[in-house]
């Protein structure tokens, strides 16, 4: 069989970015069962209300939707188990020490394949008020009329 080669996202949390203001991305790896790594090729996963906690020097992520495997049997995987997360033992430091301080989350913002090897980009972030929300869509919406303004010329 051929080796995997590129990056294959299955899912990305789009909700996150608006919510939060991310302030530094990791990728880390996953520790899946089989049957979760067959539901996952098959494109099928969810991040809606998931996040990242620290524990006993280990990162887990919670409440990822990864559905049971179609064909699986009695060995077929719980859905929104905790999976552990694979970090380097300087990242896993450093986000235990920004966690400790208020106001930061651990965030996945997205579930991909990188040379055939399930990932998860983990954002550190800190939650956004409604108005830093506004401002960040008004700044997005501004930014889109200044693209459109300039690529008109061009066009025409």
């Amino acid at each position: 069989m051929a080796k995997e080669v590129g990056h294959k996202v299955i899912v990305s949390n789009r909700r996150a970015r608006h919510d939060y203001s991310i302030i530094d991305t990791y990728e880390a790896g996953l520790v899946l069962a089989g049957t979760e790594v067959k539901s996952l090729r098959a494109g099928k996963a969810s991040l809606a209300d998931s996040f990242a906690t620290v524990s006993g020097g280990e990162i887990y992520l919670h409440n990822v939707h990864i559905p049971e495997y179609s064909h699986g049997t009695w060995t077929n995987h719980e859905p929104r188990r905790k999976r552990k997360l694979l970090l380097h033992r300087r990242e896993i430091e450093k986000l235990i020490g920004k966690t400790k301080e208020s106001g930061y989350s651990l965030v996945p913002l997205s579930l991909y394949f990188r040379d055939g090897k399930a990932k998860v980009e983990l954002a550190l972030a800190k939650g956004r008020k409604v108005h830093d929300k506004r401002q960040a869509l008004a700044k997005r919406d501004a930014q889109r009329e200044i693209e459109r303004a300039m690529a008109a010329p061009a066009a025409a």
